[in-house]
């Protein structure tokens, strides 16, 4: 009975796709340990240096003591809910200047529930081709249709808005911000044209962006200054915040309307009040400190020609990506193998990730490896 699942994997294993859990020893600043190595950890989403820090805890510890537990035991609608959920709420509300916020245990059930329920029947949404996973699955799961446009190109959207959008009701256009294999950033200007031009609800997804861009650190859309222009913005608490957990900030019929249809929220038990307390004393007492620090990472992805502090090195084939990341490992540097369905085939690749702990001299050896 289990031999058809045998074969899945053993044909994932001759293509160089089969993926196994890594065993870390242990976790310290910018490395990352394998028994007794140490590497520098380049695929950590750690942005700002937050999560793992000792001294971090420690402080916040601290200044909360024991006023919260470490489990919620209930959803939000039942009893999973206290006062320091609704605060970091209004807290993240009150920052994009927006009429409400809600809560999500992670960035996946945020993309899956807003995905799936914004789009109703007769609705239609616009995704960027290369959408992270949790927007796709959450749009097939969605009684809406759904069209793909080529990645970051306004040109392919606009046909796709010519085309379709008369034929439907509520129409959606869907973007990361920060795309998360490719560390380009979406043209949000232009695509905020056309969602006034054919009149669509636009929701950006600033996952990768989130604590990064903007003198607050709300995103790129703080940086470009169009926050007034999105419907429903997405950021993470597991990224650059070092935290668990995910929001949706924006019109209150929007965030009301996910409080009754998002089923990812419903139907989940709440994040322990002590991690909500964390991310909103992170936000309030931390990311204030770090502008000059981000600033120094984004220039140093500059230089390295990306966008962003996502610095994607496309080798193509799986096999090569896999010795490549070996190769590296040998020489102390931690990456990992992306490769498809993550990435579109013949793309595979390393993805090397920025931290505000990461420093040019860190990365002098790495670029004579790679070539």
């Amino acid at each position: 009975m289990y031999e058809i699942y045998s074969e899945v994997l053993k044909k994932l294993e001759t293509h160089s796709h089969l993926r196994k859990i890594k065993d870390f020893t242990k976790k310290d600043g910018k490395y990352i340990y394998f028994g007794e190595k140490r590497l520098l950890n380049l695929s950590s989403n750690n942005y700002l240096g937050l999560a793992d820090n000792r001294r971090i805890t420690e402080e916040f510890m601290k200044t909360i003591g024991g006023k919260y537990s470490f489990g919620s035991a209930s959803a939000r609608l039942l009893t999973g809910s206290l006062p320091v959920y609704k605060e970091l709420e209004e807290l993240l509300a009150k920052l994009y200047n927006k009429d409400a916020t809600l809560l999500y245990n992670s960035g996946y059930h945020a993309n899956v529930g807003i995905s799936s329920s914004i789009a109703q029947k007769g609705d239609v949404i616009f995704s960027d081709k290369l959408n992270h996973a949790s927007i796709i699955d959450g749009m097939q799961l969605s009684q809406g249709k759904f069209f793909r446009y080529q990645h970051n190109d306004m040109q392919s959207l606009e046909k796709l808005l010519e085309r379709e959008r008369e034929n439907y009701n509520n129409a959606i256009i869907i973007t990361e911000s920060v795309f998360s294999m490719d560390g380009d950033i979406a043209d949000l200007k232009t695509i905020i044209e056309l969602k006034k031009k054919y009149n669509c609800i636009l929701v950006i997804d600033e996952a990768h962006a989130f604590g990064v861009f903007g003198e607050k650190g709300l995103g790129v859309a703080e940086k470009l200054g169009v926050i007034d222009n999105i419907d429903l913005l997405i950021g993470t608490f597991g990224k650059a915040a070092g935290s668990m957990g995910a929001f949706v900030t924006g019109k209150k019929v929007l965030i009301d309307f996910l409080i009754n249809k998002s089923r990812s929220f419903i139907f989940s038990t709440a994040l322990p009040p002590i991690n909500i307390a964390f991310t909103k004393w992170i936000i309030e007492n931390k990311f204030p400190l770090t502008c000059e620090k981000r600033e120094n990472m984004l220039n140093l992805a500059k230089k390295m020609g990306s966008e962003s502090h996502i610095i994607p090195v496309i080798i193509g084939d799986n096999q090569k990506t896999v010795e490549m990341c070996d190769i590296l490992y040998e020489n102390g540097y931690f990456t990992l193998p992306i490769r498809p369905p993550t990435v579109p085939e013949g793309t595979s690749r390393i993805r090397i990730s920025l931290t505000t702990e990461i420093t040019e001299k860190d990365l002098e050896n790495l670029w004579n490896i790679i070539g």
